[in-house]
């Protein structure tokens, strides 16, 4: 397929079309239904669907098919079916994936930025959703244009984005059951959720965290009483739940204390690790807006790498039953919550976790407490497999042709729940997990944005990997 009708399409395409419906997609508040349990009132994830139907349906894409789905009171998805071109009939589904779903828009943008305002500057577009990940249907959609325009070849592509996935993809299982039948045999995934430590080269996803989350409450009264009256007497559900927590951290160290949270890590991630260190050196260390004299948990690059790939943490999210301190009175209150998150390494069961998890908070509880959990999810994690030679080649040849440097690959702290759900059905698919966020991209936090350039290079990479496949 000839690179520079590739480069020069994605490129026109980008500026012409992509980005301005990219930045009508970052005005709409399409929050995920995990933080907007009225999505289907408030209707924003049904606009953000139509508004990326609206612009897919434009292009004209030969034979596409296009179908918003819906399935009982579950959040919508929009399914884009390509059919494959002259001669790659007999290479199986392409499945490419993205979402549309939002994180909060979260307070402290700086000036001129906001959530819902797509704001260009320096080849940056900010705006909530732009790198996670509004532009990656964008992104499959151009490279397809390209593959079209410069000769190159596709085999049936399958586009789905989803709505649900800030929320751990709770209802993506349901939806890769009803559509299994009509996806047939998936060959490969192409997942643009990601991305890596600097925006010099292809970085390719080799493992995702699983996760348990739980919001425990730990009730001591049946109502809330004078602190001075009742302390001594009464123990705190702070000091109830601080019990609770030591049995599964090590306050220390943070390490997890329940063995079916930890694995043993794979020596070729230990090596992968090691080389990502090595190339992106400080990366790790400096990714994070640490306040002034904090450090890190280590100074050790490759162990603050593996903390992040391949080992489980907990952290505290949330919590409620506190008040402010200018509103506090002298009293002992009647009950605490923790929202726990846990990540997991990319080979736990996270169902085996979350049990452990849940027997570890309710069984013998300090003082006989009454100890309540809500808010119960689990997800397993992924860890690739090798590449198959033709996406070996692809990847050199993107490397060179696109990036100019060498790939690599990192495991990733966070998690892509469909990733593990699509390597259970589908053993034998070859997976591309990338994408444009880098270490400063801000996903969800303030000032997110999707660096323009790295989004285009990636268009043109999806667009070679895409020809790749399709010859085999």
């Amino acid at each position: 397929m000839e690179q520079t009708t590739v480069r020069e399409t994605v490129s026109r395409l980008w500026a012409n079309d992509v980005l301005p419906s990219l930045s009508g997609l970052v005005e709409i508040p399409a929050l995920s239904p995990g933080f907007d349990p009225e999505w289907a009132t408030t209707g924003h994830l049904a606009a953000a669907i139509e508004h990326v139907r609206g612009w897919i349906e434009a292009r004209h894409l030969p034979g596409a098919k296009l179908d918003v789905i819906s399935v009982a009171d579950r959040s919508p998805l929009l399914l884009v079916d390509v059919p494959a071109s002259p001669g790659a009939e007999d290479r199986g589904t392409v499945l490419l994936y993205g979402h549309l779903d939002k994180q909060p828009p979260v307070g402290g943008w700086s000036e001129g930025l906001g959530p819902w305002t797509p704001v260009v500057r320096d080849d940056k577009l900010f705006g909530r959703g732009s790198a996670d990940d509004g532009y990656a249907g964008y992104a499959a959609v151009t490279a397809l244009e390209a593959i079209h325009a410069a000769g190159g070849k596709h085999a049936r592509s399958v586009i789905l984005l989803e709505t649900g996935e800030e929320s751990g993809s709770p209802d993506l299982p349901v939806y890769l059951e009803h559509l299994s039948e009509r996806l047939g045999e998936v060959s490969f995934v192409i997942c643009l959720d990601s991305g890596g430590n600097d925006y010099d080269r292809l970085w390719l996803t080799t493992s995702l965290r699983g996760l348990v989350q739980v919001h425990v409450t730990a009730r001591v009264l049946e109502s809330a009483q004078h602190s001075g009256l009742a302390s001594g007497v009464v123990p705190s559900s702070f000091r109830v739940l601080r019990r609770l927590l030591d049995r599964l951290e090590d306050a220390e160290s943070g390490e997890i204390l329940l063995g079916e949270l930890n694995v043993t890590i794979p020596e070729n991630r230990v090596a992968e690790a090691r080389a990502t260190v090595e190339v992106a050196p400080g990366a790790v260390k400096s990714a994070f807006p640490l306040v002034e004299g904090m450090r890190p948990v280590s100074e050790d690059e490759l162990e603050l790498t593996l903390n992040n790939s391949w080992r489980p943490t907990l952290s505290v999210i949330g919590a409620a039953g506190l008040p402010d301190p200018a509103e506090a009175g002298n009293v002992l209150r009647d009950s605490t919550t923790l929202a726990l998150s846990f990540r997991l390494p990319p080979t736990a069961d996270s169902a085996a976790a979350l049990n452990a998890v849940e027997k570890a908070l309710t069984t013998d509880v300090p003082f006989s407490a009454k100890v309540e959990l809500s808010g119960v999810e689990h997800a397993n994690g992924w860890n690739a497999p090798d590449a198959a030679p033709w996406l070996a080649a692809a990847l050199e040849k993107v490397s060179d042709e696109v990036f100019g440097a060498p790939w690599r690959s990192v495991g990733l702290g966070g998690s892509i729940p469909f990733m593990g759900l699509l390597a259970a059905k589908y053993p034998s698919a070859q997976f591309l997990v990338t994408g444009a966020l880098g270490p400063d991209s801000n996903a969800h936090v303030p000032d997110e944005w999707l660096h323009l350039a790295q989004a285009r290079r990636l268009t043109e990479a999806v667009a070679h990997t895409l020809d790749a496949h399709a010859r085999g």
